[in-house]
Parts: C-alpha cells; sequence; structure tokens
C-alpha cells in the first residue's frame, strides 16, 4: 500500500473514532513512524511502505483511535513552542494554558515602573534574578517557558508526585534550564522556606462530578490528581490563597490558571486576603482563563 492511501485509511478510521482532528492527527503519527516531517509526506505519497512500517503505523493510529492524545503517543507535547516530555503522571500541556505565561510577562512589564524584575531576553541591561515558584508543576511546562523568556530568573517546581518531578527535571535538563530550576515533591508550600517574587499554579479545578463528562483524551489519560478540584472544583484556591502571601516578596504577584465561571470567584478570594491590582485575560476562545494579582504588603 503506498503512503497516500495509508494516509486516507488512518484519516477515515480516525474520523470514525470521533477524533476532531484526523487528517493532522494521522499525518503526525504516520510521520512520526516513518521519520518524515510535513513536507516529506508530501513529497513521497507514492512511495510503497513496508509490512513493517504498515504494522508500526497501524499500532499508533490504533491508540490515537482509542482516544490516546497524539500527545501521549509520541511521549512529548509542544508548549509556548519547547517540547516537554509527559509520563503518566503529568497532565499534557494545553494551549490554554500559555494564557498565564502571557499574562505574567505582560503584568511584569506593565508594572516595571512599580516593580523592577529581571528584564526579557531581548533586553541587555542587567537586573536582579527574579524568583519563581510554579505549585503543582507537572511536566515543568509554566516554569521553564517563562525561565525561558526570562535568562536570568530562577525557580521552583513543586508537585505532590515523585513521576512528575522526575519528568520535569529531566525537561529542564533537555530544554538547558537545569542550572536556573529546582524541582522537588511536596504537597503545595510544604515545606517551601523561601520567598518568591511570581507565584503562579495550574491547580485542579474540574467539579468532582464533572470528571465523568470530559472527553475521552483527558478523562482516560489525564491524572485524576491534577484534574479534581473537589466538590465545586475551588478547594485548591481556598487552600492556597490565604497561604501565599507568606511565600512572596514584597510587591509579589500571583497567576492562577482557572476554569470556566471560575474567574470572578477566585478573583473574591484574592480580594479577601488581600491581594490587589486583580486582572483576568481571557484564551483563544475568549474564556477567562488567567487570573493574576499582587500583593503589596
Amino acid at each position: 500500500m503506498s503512503l497516500l492511501k495509508t494516509i486516507a485509511a488512518a484519516q477515515k478510521r480516525l474520523a470514525q473514532a470521533s477524533v476532531d482532528n484526523p487528517a493532522l492527527d494521522a499525518r503526525l503519527l504516520i510521520g512520526h513512524a516513518l521519520g518524515l516531517d510535513r513536507a516529506s509526506l508530501l513529497t513521497q505519497e507514492q512511495r510503497i511502505l513496508t509490512q513493517e512500517e504498515r504494522a508500526t503505523i497501524k499500532y499508533l493510529i490504533s491508540r490515537r483511535a482509542a482516544r490516546e492524545p497524539v500527545g501521549r503517543i509520541l511521549g512529548q507535547s509542544e508548549f509556548w513552542g519547547l517540547p516537554f516530555g509527559l509520563n503518566e503522571a503529568t497532565l499534557e500541556p494545553r494551549p490554554d494554558s500559555e494564557t498565564l505565561i502571557e499574562a505574567a510577562l505582560a503584568f511584569l512589564e506593565k508594572k516595571k515602573e512599580k516593580w523592577d524584575p529581571c528584564l526579557r531576553r531581548d533586553d541587555r541591561k542587567e537586573k536582579k534574578s527574579l524568583h519563581i515558584l510554579d505549585l503543582g508543576t507537572g511536566t515543568g511546562c509554566l516554569l521553564l517557558s517563562l525561565l525561558q523568556e526570562l535568562p536570568q530568573a530562577t525557580g521552583l517546581g513543586i508537585d505532590i508526585s515523585p513521576r512528575a518531578i522526575d519528568q520535569a527535571t529531566t525537561n529542564a535538563k533537555q530544554l538547558g534550564l537545569e542550572d536556573r530550576s529546582t524541582f522537588q515533591t511536596g504537597d503545595w508550600l510544604e515545606g517551601v522556606d523561601e520567598k518568591f517574587d511570581l507565584i503562579l499554579s495550574n491547580p485542579p479545578y474540574i467539579p468532582s462530578q464533572d470528571i465523568a463528562q470530559l472527553d475521552p483524551e483527558v478523562r482516560l489519560f489525564d491524572p485524576k490528581k491534577a484534574l479534581d478540584g473537589g466538590t465545586d472544583g475551588f478547594d485548591p484556591y481556598r487552600t492556597l490563597i490565604p497561604l501565599i502571601p507568606s511565600f512572596l516578596r514584597p510587591k509579589g504577584i500571583v497567576v492562577f490558571e482557572v476554569g470556566i465561571y471560575q474567574a470572578e470567584p477566585v478573583k473574591d478570594i484574592m480580594k479577601r486576603n488581600g491581594f490587589e491590582r486583580i486582572e483576568s485575560k481571557a484564551d483563544l476562545s475568549n474564556i477567562p482563563r488567567c487570573i493574576i494579582g499582587q500583593f503589596l504588603d
């Protein structure tokens, strides 16, 4: 069978399995199986595949038809233009979470007159080191993406799962950021004895009863501990927000990811705990996805 016919058959099978982007996913998986990029797939469409190649492709496509995400199958996912390895203890990074990176960088830039963090990588002036804490770090994608943008920053990532910490540590090494990042196992802020300029977190925020209705890619393959936010989805926010001010340096900021309809309640919790200059930022679907605030005391 030719590569062209194999791609068409794979697309058809994924479409029948209700996969959202069957054409894209089929080409990504077949390209991975054959070691070909997108352009090579086009130029080699008449190539006749070997039996071994067909078997490998069939196996990968069957996994995707069972709704296993492409990132899980490939063992890595892209976030903020960087590759992040995955394992069973980590969420697969999602484009919506890039909103936290955008918001943090924009806030630091906007408040520069009252805050003196290290500057972006395109600014050659020497500034003090910004110290960042990432709670529930998973793959380390939030912390490591910020460290990539802020070349004098340092950071600590915390996760309750040792396996997640193993993966984040590996990702830091592969990105050349191991000298400015540390990862450790912990239950939120337990065992942390430092103060930080910026604390960010993508905590579990799905109400427990809603998990059964999530897409199979999430429900079956993401770790439940990283999804389940308690009865109403707000347990992590109620736990963390009162504690965070004790771990912030003067004028420190906090950045949270939130789910749909959660922005205003999280803002209220932050206001009650002394945060000011509270802002929200919407994701690509125009859903408020990120809450950011500053603690001035």
